[in-house]
């Protein structure tokens, strides 16, 4: 034991030595690197440069595809701006904090219009690179933010000054047909679905089985709260929680005390039938239980968070009550939570859950309860009273009760395709609703173009401020330049043709049809943009490239050159 033990000191104590020197050298090596004025803009330009040039290459009738690859399965094709931005990723630290912030114009843009992304990158592009070749030559950053920001809402009052609002269903084709690249199937296919459900109807995009698109309608419910865990999770691979048949809890009210619900379950597991509870919340030793029986018994059970705040959660509980013929439990009700068996349950055909919402197909509920709840909300659209917030609620509510669901199956010859064309049609739709809220303005980038002519005797603080206006003024020409390079044309002449036969009228509608190669009225045309596709992108564009022009300096990681876990000892003498 002593000689073992004298054999193998020498080599623990050159071990700990070993492994004490690789910590000391990696705590050196680690920190901080810091870079300053022009040599901080530089990289954050390259890395917004490089976003730019793989995401403008989609943009327009004639814009290309871009192939992404995935960590498995085939690779993406897609020429949705957003979707290219996001999957781009640098090394270089300080090139990848400058494709970041970019991204967030494209993810920002999307997440409020829908559509726009490669619009709003092009354009933050733009405005960044002019502006870190101002503030070299020795402009304020400070001021060219205040000057950008007030060209910005220059322009943002001429859209919605000369937006015109949607007023035929061919205006709805034409702006989804524009959307999805110039497809005319999709373009129906989303006109055909809002006839069916009309405006304020939920629409949604599924993949088909089919080589072609189809539009199914089914009676159903959407709302805008998700599983309150991902335990309750059936389908790992997207994510949701698909169940058919199941019986439907609504409660207006906390559920805490597992007492109160037990009962329920237990009935619910030997009926083989999933519990899907809607209520204000579920928490505490309720939740807890769900998620415990969910995990080591496997039963089909999901707790989801009522949509909307104070009275119009109580509301949106009443019309999913109604909608799966469901017994409405609250503190004014004669029934009592502990009290509720199988037959106070509602029911539908099908009920999907993601993490942000929540779909239910054909409710058990009866036509004469649903159209009482429809006749009461049409009555209090009729008040004079109501204000613009609760007139919003209201019809989203008849939307979800009266229209039902449509269903857009996309259809296509491979996966790759399938996809592809589902990137299409789900942009198309955002950009149909946003053109149906806000109104329309000519496409093709003219919109922004000749928004421009209003900048030209905009007056600002000093010299710096009027530097920043100039700067979005070049900036939003360049989506017309690019929608033409991309088909063939010189973008700069084109551009600059229009500008001169607009002759300084910024509602001008005369623009560039970069499908058949000719100048033409836009509108009548009908190649449109929606307002609040355009004031969006811009706006965000603006947003992050002002902050970005004032950065003077850039801080990151230094890279390691070392790996996070010392490597495996060598045996020891006697070591099996």
């Amino acid at each position: 034991m002593n000689s073992a033990f004298r054999l193998l000191r020498p080599r623990l104590t050159q071990l700990a030595h070993g492994q004490r020197t690789l910590l000391q050298r990696r705590f050196f090596q680690e920190g901080k690197e810091l870079k300053f004025g022009d040599e901080a803009r530089g990289p954050l330009l390259a890395g917004v440069n490089h976003i730019a040039d793989a995401v403008q290459v989609t943009l327009g009738p004639k814009g290309r595809n871009v192939a992404i690859d995935a960590s498995y399965g085939a690779p993406k094709i897609t020429k949705d701006g957003v979707t290219v931005a996001k999957a781009i990723d640098f090394p270089d630290k300080f090139e990848n904090m400058g494709a970041q912030l970019i991204k967030k114009v494209a993810s920002k843009t999307n997440d409020v219009a829908g559509d726009g992304t490669t619009t709003a990158t092009i354009l933050a592009r733009a405005m960044y690179s002019e502006g870190v070749r101002v503030v070299a030559a020795g402009l304020n950053p400070m001021d060219l933010k205040r000057g950008m920001s007030a060209a910005a809402e220059k322009i943002t009052e001429n859209l919605v000054a000369k937006a015109k609002p949607i007023e035929s269903e061919s205006e709805i084709k034409q702006i989804a047909t524009i959307s999805a690249n110039g497809d005319t199937e999709i373009g129906g296919l989303i006109s055909k679905a809002m006839e069916k459900v009309g405006s304020t109807g939920v629409i949604t995009v599924e993949s088909g089985n089919m080589l072609t698109d189809e539009l199914e309608v089914v009676q159903g419910m959407k709302f805008d709260r998700g599983y309150t865990s991902p335990v309750f999770v059936t389908d790992l691979k997207r994510a949701t929680t698909e169940y058919k048949n199941p019986g439907i809890l609504v409660v207006d009210g906390k559920i805490s005390s597992v007492q109160d619900i037990l009962g329920l379950i237990e009935e619910s597991r030997a009926a083989s039938k999933p519990l899907v509870i809607i209520a204000e919340d579920v928490e505490g030793d309720a939740l807890q239980t769900l998620i415990l029986n969910r995990l080591r018994l496997g039963i089909q059970v999901c707790a989801v968070k009522a949509p909307g705040f104070g009275d119009n959660r109580k509301a949106n509980l009443a019309d999913i009550a109604a909608s799966t013929g469901a017994t409405l439990i609250s503190d004014h009700s004669d029934l009592k939570l502990k009290d509720v068996k199988m037959e106070n349950l509602g029911s539908c055909k099908s009920l999907t859950v993601t993490k942000d919402d929540t779909l239910i197909r054909e409710g058990n509920g009866t036509t004469e309860a649903i159209n009482d709840r429809i006749d009461m909300i049409r009555n209090q659209l009729d008040a004079p009273d109501v204000s613009k917030y609760e007139r919003e609620k209201l019809q989203e509510r008849l939307g979800k009760l009266s229209g039902g669901v449509a269903v857009l199956k996309v259809g296509g010859g491979s996966e790759v395709e399938v996809n592809e064309k589902k990137d299409r049609v789900t942009d198309a739709l955002n950009a149909t609703r946003a053109a149906v809220e806000e109104g329309i303005v000519p496409g093709g980038g003219v919109a922004l173009l000749y928004a421009s002519l209003e900048l030209e005797n905009l007056e600002v603080g000093n010299r710096d401020q009027k530097a920043g206006v100039d700067i979005v003024r070049r900036a939003v020409t360049v989506p017309t330049r690019i929608i033409c390079d991309n088909a063939g044309m010189e973008g700069a002449v084109v551009t600059g043709r229009l500008l001169e036969d607009a002759d300084g009228n910024s509602k001008c509608t005369r623009g560039m049809n970069a499908q058949e190669g000719d100048y033409c009225d836009m509108l009548e045309s009908g190649i449109i943009d929606p307002v609040k596709v355009v004031r969006t992108a811009l706006t965000d564009a603006v947003s992050v490239a002002s902050l970005m022009t004032t950065t003077e300096t850039a801080i990151a990681d230094i890279p390691k050159t070392t790996p996070d876990v010392p490597p495996v000892p060598p045996q020891m003498p006697g070591m099996m």
